[in-house]
């Protein structure tokens, strides 16, 4: 290897870069390294080298290169240079570990984003009734049992080239990214964004872009700026979307399928409330069934230590997802499939799961009417989170947890900075309702309603 980068080199470098922001930069070599453009063992530009051809700081790319050190791409080794690798990933969930390290142990806490256990159906009589069943018989029979396979393909939002099962939502969202998002692609998600799957993003190396959120869903236009650039995944919750609780309208969906069609982008949907939901589920499926994968948790509904979703669309990218876990875990629990299968089908189970879509809705209402009218601003109408304005999310959080009560903070849920907001899971809320709203409303402090809150 040469001692020191061709200033031919650096300008052919320096003209795949058209974002000359650190995040563009990162992006940009990310993808290069992708592409095999730039291979493992190359050695790149110094950062003074690049920072003078690209006409920016060497601060600039000083961030970019820590940026794509982080998720292990590059290799800096003092006066050796800088070289390409294999890319190994952050080494911690830093948003995930923001959400979940609160100050200690709550009355109620209200930071989880998990359902009600005492709302979850009884497992005895369908697991009674499972045991005495015959599963699996071979390492090769099918991933999926065939009869819960029929199931879910009768309830699917559109017709799924193929389908699969796998260990829940965020198992789901992990193999399918893994599938479709390679370092340094640009990625569309909703702003709010579950933290995980940012998470998730950023030890993909991917650049993640964020599209603001209205009543009626993500905003078709700020999508429409977003796949501008180009994207390789879009990933959303189209009902009780977490944290907002704000489910998609039929027309704003058709609204994002006509941008969609104009893109060459998978899209990726997380239904994660599934049957605890009130909304109606729009699919992007109904309008792209090639280029949708669609996920349904049965967590929040049937249990969450059942960790099974049925991941089902785009055949190409399923398959991709079914054919890597053979080299893995292989297939989820059929036992588990079996009770899962039993309890679609079991009259209690079903009004179980009714009364509990019914219970979270009242609860949310409830909480909902006490800070309308106390102004304080919030959004959506559905499932078991909300999304709560505040005028500082420290203060906040501090206030709620003096009275005992735990809540997430807001700026793990960003992709960018926005105005400070906590993440309620107001369907924790079983007792003493209209004081524990009041003790919310009291935190929020006072700040004038945005755009899309009530």
């Amino acid at each position: 290897m040469n001692p020191s980068f061709e200033m031919r080199a650096v300008r052919d470098l320096a003209a795949e870069i058209p974002d000359r922001s650190a995040r563009g930069i990162a992006a940009a070599v990310g993808r290069m390294i992708t592409s095999g453009a730039l291979p493992v063992g190359e050695r790149l530009p110094t950062v003074r080298e690049l920072a003078t051809e690209l006409g920016v700081s060497p601060t600039t790319v000083s961030e970019a290169w820590q940026s794509l050190a982080a998720v292990g791409a590059i290799d800096a080794r003092g006066r050796q240079g800088t070289f390409v690798r294999q890319p190994t990933g952050p080494a911690m969930p830093r948003r995930y570990r923001r959400v979940t390290e609160g100050p200690g142990h709550f009355a109620l806490d209200l930071s989880t984003g998990t359902p009600d256990p005492a709302l979850l159906p009884d497992l005895g009589p369908v697991i009674a009734r499972v045991s005495r069943q015959s599963l699996t018989s071979s390492y090769l029979d099918h991933p999926v049992l065939p009869e819960l396979e029929e199931r879910l393909r009768a309830d699917w939002p559109f017709t799924p080239d193929e389908l699969t099962v796998v260990d829940g939502a965020m198992d789901a969202l992990d193999r399918v990214a893994s599938v479709v998002v390679r370092l340094g692609d640009r990625v569309v998600v909703e702003q709010p964004a579950f933290p995980p799957l940012l998470d998730l993003l950023d030890l993909l190396g991917a650049e993640v872009v964020g599209v603001p959120l209205d009543e009626q869903g993500m905003r078709a236009d700020a999508l429409a700026d977003a796949l501008a650039g180009g994207a390789s995944a879009v990933f959303l919750q189209p009902r009780a979307h977490n944290p907002t609780g704000i489910t998609l309208t039929a027309r704003r969906g058709k609204q994002l399928a006509a941008v969609l069609g104009k893109s060459h982008a998978i899209v990726v949907e997380d239904d994660h409330s599934g049957d605890i939901a009130s909304g109606a589920l729009v699919s992007m499926g109904t309008y792209l069934p090639d280029r949708t994968v669609h996920i349904r948790s049965y967590s929040k509904s049937h249990g969450p230590d059942l960790r099974l979703a049925g991941v089902g669309g785009a055949g190409h990218v399923v398959s991709a997802v079914s054919n890597r876990r053979l080299l893995g875990p292989g297939w989820s629990s059929r036992i588990l499939q079996a009770v899962l299968l039993e309890m679609l089908d079991h009259d209690p189970t079903v009004e179980a799961v009714a009364h509990a879509r019914r219970e979270y809705a009242e609860r949310r209402a409830a909480v909902a009417e006490v800070l309308e009218q106390h102004g304080v601003g919030f959004t959506g109408s559905d499932g078991i989170n909300l999304w709560m304005q505040v005028a500082d999310e420290r203060s906040s959080l501090i206030t709620l947890a003096a009275q005992g009560i735990g809540a997430a903070p807001g700026e793990p849920f960003m992709v960018q900075p926005d105005a400070p907001s906590l993440r309620v899971t107001v369907g924790l809320v079983d007792h003493d309702i209209d004081a524990i709203a009041k003790v919310l409303a009291d935190a929020a402090g006072t700040v004038p309603t945005r755009a899309g809150q009530r």
